[in-house]
């Protein structure tokens, strides 16, 4: 009966846990936490931070600030990491790939800040992405980074 050995389980584990950590986002964290610290804020400095809106309108008393954000990349040449194991030892290896007739891994990233507000104040803000969809929050703190900087540390979340 072959056993996987210590050696390829104790290497296993950290690579994976490596793996999943370099998913982690830290913008899009800090995007989720604009939706709380960022109310309250005067609309001119909004203005001042984000810059002007693509598109806004006013209904009654509120008005609603949309500002958008998209990235693209087409793709083009990668690299990966591989670790395997089995019965006769275990190996690393290192692979590069090139796209073959346009093909691409290209991705596409958008987001769209809606900011509500009224009696000059940001009153709420959402997030959402292209037709729909939901949005990307890291392509979302682009958006809200300037205005974030102007907010005390002492009023954002731990994190």
């Amino acid at each position: 009966m072959n056993r996987p050995s210590t050696l390829n389980a104790g290497l296993l584990l950290p690579l994976a846990a490596l793996a999943l950590a370099s998913c982690a986002n830290p913008n899009a964290d800090k995007a989720a936490d604009a939706r709380q610290v960022l109310v309250g804020m005067p609309k001119e400095t909004l203005l001042s931070c984000a810059g002007v809106p693509q598109r806004s309108a006013t209904v009654d008393n509120s008005e609603f600030l949309t500002y958008t954000s998209s990235d693209y990349s087409g793709g083009g040449p990668s690299t990966s990491f591989g670790v395997a194991g089995g019965s006769g030892g275990s190996g690393v290896g290192i692979g590069f790939g090139f796209p073959l007739f346009g093909g691409g891994g290209g991705y596409s990233s958008s987001c769209e800040a809606n900011f509500t507000v009224r009696n000059g104040v940001v009153q709420q803000l959402n997030y959402t992405g292209s037709s729909g969809s939901s949005a990307s929050l890291g392509q979302c703190y682009r958006i809200v980074e300037n205005c974030l900087a102007l907010v005390p540390q002492s009023t954002r979340p731990p994190g």
